[in-house]
């Protein structure tokens, strides 16, 4: 082989690992980047289930603004999923999606 092919293969060889390295990190939830309050919003869903925004601040004892932008932050990350509540069509129910 030249010294050329040689570099070649080393070049492709690191770019294939970076790629792997780039992958797992993708794969790696992105809740570790999320506000403490998304968090905490996202272990009560977890926990307890399907909830309404009001039941999630009491559960959670965040005001419910607070409430609302972990809800929103959950969302634009596609780790929550919100659904009409069937008892109240002015309500959504909140849940983790899977």
């Amino acid at each position: 082989m030249s010294t050329t092919e040689s570099e070649l293969e080393s070049t492709s060889e690191s770019e294939s690992e970076s790629d792997t390295e780039t992958d797992e990190a993708e794969s790696v939830t992105p809740l570790v980047d999320l506000p403490p309050s998304s968090k905490l919003v996202y272990k009560v869903l977890e926990y307890e289930g399907s909830m309404t925004q009001e039941e999630i601040a009491n559960e959670s004892r965040l005001c419910p603004r607070t409430v609302r932008y972990a809800l929103g932050k959950l969302e634009d990350e596609k780790l929550v999923d919100s659904r009409v509540s069937l008892t109240d069509a002015r309500q959504s129910k909140y849940s983790v999606v899977d």
